[in-house]
């Protein structure tokens, strides 16, 4: 029984991502509508009803903005710190709350979930990872920095999905104000492609089967400028490691 996943889109538009084993399977995120949302999961072959959960990073917009009106829809439950859980709607039922610890992994069915802080300007923001005893995928999509708690949880994945949000050079040029390049280049903010690349070079990779990078900036960032960060840590070919996109993410892979 193997552990797989896909992305329904990646970026500041909306984000979504589901993790299967045998007959479980979970949504990280969702910043889509609810009819977009269905017509994502129609691409790799789901309906909402296949769901057993949702599980939610934070409560940015473009991930936590269509959780509520999806899950309420379908009676799905929502797993979820006791900060981000601040950002639900006053109606949202009780009965579909899952809170959680940041540090206490917990299973949902078949799956194994690995939560874990990560600084981030919001109020108690987690990744995850995911796992089935022997495979285990590490997703890491919103953090300003790495911390050596967040490169424990990522180190000895099989397959990685890791933030490379902007480049540098083009987010300290480009138009946007000086605020929201302070925010977005912050502690708290996103991580650039040479952050992630360090990240990578920080932890053991020998298991690594895939790395996808994720979040990118439609304004300030390229997906081979992504790609050659990530390979020049893994001293592997650029083509080799993938890419989540905000239209299509990235279809079914094996960890």
């Amino acid at each position: 029984m193997s552990l797989r996943f896909a992305s329904l889109g990646s970026g500041s538009s909306g984000n979504g991502l589901v993790v299967e084993r045998g007959r479980t399977r979970l949504l990280l995120d969702c910043g889509f509508t609810i009819a977009e949302t269905t017509a994502r999961l129609g691409r790799l072959g789901l309906a909402p009803r296949d769901l057993a959960a949702i599980l939610v990073t934070h409560e940015h917009t473009d991930h936590l903005g269509g959780v509520a009106r999806f899950a309420k829809r379908h009676a799905i439950p929502v797993h979820l710190t006791r900060g981000t859980a601040l950002s639900l709607p006053l109606d949202f039922p009780a009965s579909l709350v899952r809170f959680i610890d940041p540090h206490a992994p917990f299973e949902v069915e078949e799956i194994l979930v690995d939560p874990f802080p990560v600084p981030h300007d919001a109020r108690e923001p987690v990744q995850f990872a995911f796992g089935d005893g022997d495979r285990r995928l590490g997703v890491a999509t919103d953090l300003g920095m790495s911390t050596p708690h967040v490169e424990e949880k990522l180190t000895r994945c099989d397959a990685l999905v890791l933030e490379c949000n902007h480049d540098a050079a083009m987010l300290a040029g480009g138009s946007y104000p000086r605020a929201l390049k302070e925010r977005i280049a912050g502690r708290f903010g996103h991580l650039d492609n040479d952050a992630a690349a360090a990240i990578v070079a920080a932890i053991d990779t020998t298991r690594l089967r895939h790395v996808l990078a994720a979040h990118l900036s439609k304004e300030n960032n390229r997906p081979e400028l992504a790609r050659a960060a990530l390979a020049g840590a893994l001293g592997c070919e650029a083509s080799w490691v993938g890419v989540s996109t905000q239209a299509e993410g990235f279809d079914w892979r094996d960890a």
